[in-house]
């Protein structure tokens, strides 16, 4: 079945979903006594891991839940990624995340565009796919302890080719319905997710190897 008519609100929420990150992100960032309550008290790592969960949960429960559910769950993670995402905006300079925004953002059209029209089942790139993301999270955690710029930098080369490789794929799994999902308003959500989690990801490992670092 194709899907092409949900694409308009799919990516309608996505784009709620980036703005309520990076509006909160950002409005945290010039907030000093925000700053220092999340980071300097150590309730970061617990927003890190309420957004883990989030997403998890909402990934493995949005077919079951009810639309307005679906659109509170994804408004929620959206927030508690903003709160997370508030290092991006400390880290690096605003004209250097601008201009990596428009770049990933030129990126991610040109690769949606591929997965709405082309007639190569990307499926068969799924196992691929999502064993180089793993072998990514995997390679990211033995980074923590190694620290060494040369292999944080090959991380971010493949991720950036994984994350692009997932935009063009879940953009097809959308217009194929592959998720069964009947309502075409959840639809709508869990392909907005999926696309954002690519869209974020996508941002940040670009942003690692071309962002300048205040």
């Amino acid at each position: 079945m194709n899907n092409i008519k949900v694409y308009p609100k799919m990516f309608m929420w996505m784009f709620v979903g980036l703005l309520l990150t990076f509006g909160v992100g950002y409005y945290i960032s010039i907030n000093p006594n925000m700053v220092f309550n999340i980071f300097g008290r150590g309730a970061y790592l617990w927003f890190a891991i309420a957004e883990v969960i989030a997403v998890i949960f909402l990934s493995a429960r949005i077919r079951k839940m009810s639309y307005q559910s679906a659109v509170v769950g994804f408004i929620i993670y959206s927030i508690l990624s903003g709160i997370t995402f508030s290092t991006i905006f400390l880290a690096f300079n605003m004209s250097s995340i601008i201009f990596i925004f428009f770049v990933t953002a030129v990126i991610f059209m040109i690769f949606s565009i591929i997965g709405s029209v082309t007639s190569v089942d990307l499926s068969k790139f799924k196992t691929l796919l999502f064993m180089m993301l793993i072998g990514i999270i995997l390679a990211t955690i033995v980074n923590i302890f190694l620290n060494n710029t040369t292999f944080d930098l090959i991380i971010s080369i493949i991720a950036i080719v994984v994350f692009i490789g997932y935009i063009a794929y879940d953009i097809q799994k959308v217009k194929n319905n592959v998720y069964g999902i009947d309502d075409d308003r959840k639809l709508a959500i869990m392909g907005a997710l999926e696309l954002y989690l690519d869209f974020i990801n996508l941002f940040i490992h670009l942003l690692q190897i071309f962002g300048d670092r205040n």
